[in-house]
């Protein structure tokens, strides 16, 4: 074989084997990001339980002393029931399904925070240490619900630069990586809430 010819060899074989290390290594950064966002998402999920845990205790600390407030209780039952329901597969994470389970999310806040509104009708609830420590627990609770959103959000975004950016985006491409979708605010969140008594 002449010298060319191997050198022309040699050179194919080099670029193929560079190409082939960056293709692996742009694969297992998209996998390293996605994980992260599965992490994230996971998170999420934790706190938005965490939250779920508590509703049953406040719920039957509230029925002791609001025994007219039955379809309060019952609607903070029945929002929990359906927002416990919807669950989101991070690995098929997409925009239809985040909306679904951010929309029951956003009931069950509601009417949690109706049940909290019910509670300025009971002084002797208001006073209730149980009922103040779950007031403050579910305050806690929403605080690292929306701390965990943003740190979604953060890691969603990562990843989805990764799989935008060129070159990256033509592994992403080749490898079936696709962007993720971002929480957002709710319809009607630009607007404070309106509490009647």
């Amino acid at each position: 074989m002449k010298k060319g010819c191997l050198i022309a060899v040699i050179a194919v074989v080099a670029i193929v084997l560079l190409v082939g290390i960056w293709a692996v290594g742009a694969r297992n950064s998209f996998v390293t990001k996605e994980e992260g966002v599965a992490g994230a998402w996971s998170q999420v999920e934790n706190v938005y339980q965490r939250r779920a845990d508590l509703i049953p205790n406040l719920v039957n600390t509230v029925k002791g002393y609001a025994t007219h407030e039955q379809t309060t209780l019952e609607n903070v039952v029945n929002a929990r029931a359906k927002a416990t329901q919807i669950t989101v597969d991070p690995e098929n994470l997409d925009a239809e399904k985040l909306r679904q389970f951010q929309e029951a999310q956003g009931e069950l806040g509601a009417a949690i925070g109706r049940l909290l509104a019910v509670s300025e009708n009971y002084p002797d609830l208001k006073a209730n240490e149980n009922f103040m420590q779950l007031q403050a627990q579910l305050e806690g609770t929403e605080n690292r619900i929306a701390v965990e959103r943003k740190k979604f959000n953060e890691t969603v975004r990562e990843y989805n630069v990764s799989v935008r950016k060129f070159p990256g985006n033509i592994a992403a491409m080749i490898f079936g990586f696709d962007t993720k979708p971002y929480f957002e605010a709710a319809d009607g969140a630009e607007q404070a809430p309106v509490v009647e008594f």
